[in-house]
């Protein structure tokens, strides 16, 4: 007695997959989507960031008070800013406060990043509780250092033995120490995010043979996992940049860019300029500064880091 075996007829799905070949994915012919693809994104951004940054280039040629129509003025605007000597003492300042906010958060967030990315016992309730300051806005988190830092009824009236006076924001020195303090504890967190995606990406093969050379965790970190993070070091320290160039509301609150003019940076003698001083043309011609800065040090940063070159999908490999 034999039997035969006959397999069922193929459904309609499978040959759907059968007769679908490789080629007809983008990624197997090397290409990528088509325009329309990107054309949502492409609208959404040229409607909320090219349009009103070519407003305000037009601004900046203009005198305009807030009321009735603006008047052409040429460069006049342009002129005023770059003879004032507190715009130029604010680009100063707006320059220390973001080379500090480098320092300060780049080692610390790297640090904690790869921290957080092993597997540590309570490892996850310690990170869940240090991203805290992350979903804090930055008014709030002013708001909050402002109290706490209060000459009066703050911690530092109760520490005089430690900050004298407990007046922090009376002196310059120690009101920059506050702003580059208040902005490394609300955003290293958000760096440390970055970090902890990337060490997370790197490949376990690469400690396994270090290990079996007899290399330590000190030498792992030092020859391996900072050189893997290279993508996101350069990716977190581009957005310092931009961030700490724009700072704004951590001034407003905090400083209010006292002491006199002490802790004016960029950004907030741009508010003073258009929204106290109803100078819009100036205002403008300030925020367009900004906007040039920011693209000029991201791009050095790009070039110098050869992260334009870089091709592979692989962190750190170039």
């Amino acid at each position: 007695m034999t039997t035969q075996f006959t397999s069922a007829p193929p459904t309609a799905e499978a040959t759907r997959k059968a007769r679908r070949r490789p080629e007809d994915s983008y990624a197997a012919r090397g290409t990528r989507p088509g325009f329309l693809w990107a054309l949502p994104a492409t609208l959404f951004f040229t409607l909320f960031a090219i349009a009103p940054l070519i407003m305000v280039a037009v601004l900046s040629f203009m005198s305009w008070n807030g009321l009735g129509s603006p008047e052409f003025v040429g460069t006049d605007n342009w002129k005023r800013i770059l003879d004032d000597p507190v715009m130029i003492r604010s680009i100063w300042l707006t320059l220390l406060l973001t080379a500090l906010g480098v320092v300060l958060q780049t080692p610390l967030s790297i640090v904690l990043g790869v921290w957080a990315a092993g597997h540590q016992r309570n490892r996850a309730v310690l990170s869940a509780v240090y991203f805290i300051p992350l979903l804090l806005s930055a008014t709030a988190v002013s708001v909050l250092w402002r109290a706490l830092l209060d000459p009066n009824f703050g911690i530092p009236a109760r520490m005089t033995w430690l900050f004298g006076d407990g007046n922090l924001f009376g002196e310059q020195a120690t009101a920059i120490g506050v702003l580059a303090f208040v902005s490394t504890w609300q955003f290293t967190p958000f760096h440390t995010l970055i970090y902890q995606g990337a060490a997370r990406a790197i490949p376990p093969v690469l400690y396994q043979a270090a290990e079996i050379d007899g290399a330590g965790r000190f030498r792992q970190f030092f020859h391996i996992t900072l050189p893997q993070l290279r993508n996101s070091v350069v990716t977190s320290m581009i957005l310092m940049i931009v961030g700490g160039l724009t700072t704004f509301e951590t001034v407003l609150i905090l400083t209010q860019g006292g002491p006199g003019t002490d802790t004016t940076i960029s950004a907030y003698y741009m508010y003073q300029k258009a929204f106290k001083g109803f100078d819009f043309g100036a205002g403008a011609a300030i925020a367009l500064c900004l906007v040039i800065a920011a693209t000029i040090v991201s791009l050095i940063v790009v070039r110098v880091s050869g992260y334009d070159k870089m091709r592979s999908d692989m962190e750190g490999v170039s």
